[in-house]
């Protein structure tokens, strides 16, 4: 079986953007997902959709697969899976190291969804000695002395770090100098990385504050309408509605029991 040391994807060669590569990962969910159900065809729409996309903006990434879908038809689900999948490099193994075994480090390690996207849990690492040998997910955590040898004898070519934001750096430094070339980092900090090495950050805190903000503006918008609303209606601008209006003249839109419901400009 071939492994990430030995391969690498030739995405960049043939030239697909970097957008439509992030949004790849999206497809092959949603497709999946469609492939567990059994379903044979899946229309631009129904795909764009379920990927949280534009159609149009699908059909152009399936430009740069070389796949452009049946009219009438659709696209072939399980084609499409392996078309993506394989671009992705998801058809071969890529073991992977996690460095950092604390509480983030050990959701990772057990995460199940790893070994079903193409990647294998090769190594758990951490510095601290009273870590080193206890398992985690099946893994026994190896101490951070030994990372060079864990790394070659693994063939690793990519790394999770999930330490303190301190330690972060010389972790990163170390994976490089020992041949990894792409990081995936949830440490709350910016990598410096040489060229040729590929980091990928994922910082929920950060994702946290854009939803806070999100939810800050919404908050702020019903609030700015409820306050035009209630200035609308001091200055006279704003219908008054009556629930009711009892013994009114005339017999026109009177209820059953003699009320007339009316609105009313003011």
């Amino acid at each position: 079986m071939a492994t990430g040391r030995t391969h690498r994807t030739a995405t960049r060669s043939r030239g697909i953007p970097e957008a439509t590569v992030a949004r790849l990962p999206l497809y092959l969910r949603a497709l999946t997902g469609l492939a567990e159900r059994s379903v044979p065809t899946v229309s631009s729409e129904e795909l764009a959709a379920a990927a949280g996309v534009n159609s149009a903006k699908l059909r152009k990434d399936f430009s740069y697969l070389g796949s452009y879908g049946t009219r009438g038809v659709g696209y072939d689900v399980e084609y499409l899976v392996y078309q993506i999948s394989r671009e992705l490099g998801l058809t071969q193994d890529w073991p992977v190291v996690i460095v950092g075994i604390g509480n983030l480090g050990a959701a990772l390690a057990n995460y199940g969804g790893f070994a079903s996207r193409g990647f294998r849990v090769a190594a758990l690492i951490d510095a601290d000695p009273a870590m080193a040998g206890k398992p985690v997910a099946g893994i026994p955590v190896q101490h951070s002395d030994d990372l060079e040898r864990i790394i070659a004898d693994n063939g690793v070519s990519i790394g999770v770090i999930a330490t303190p934001a301190g330690a972060a750096q010389p972790v990163c430094e170390r994976l490089v100098a020992a041949g990894v070339t792409s990081i995936l980092n949830f440490a709350p900090t910016v990598l410096t990385v040489p060229d040729g090495v590929d980091v990928r950050k994922v910082d929920l805190s950060i994702e946290l504050q854009i939803l806070a903000f999100h939810e800050q503006r919404k908050a702020g918008e019903v609030a700015d309408a409820a306050a035009a609303a209630a200035e609308a209606v001091a200055d006279g601008t704003a219908p008054v509605v009556a629930a009711k209006v009892r013994g009114g003249s005339g017999g026109r839109g009177k209820g059953p029991d003699g009320d007339v419901p009316a609105v009313m400009p003011a």
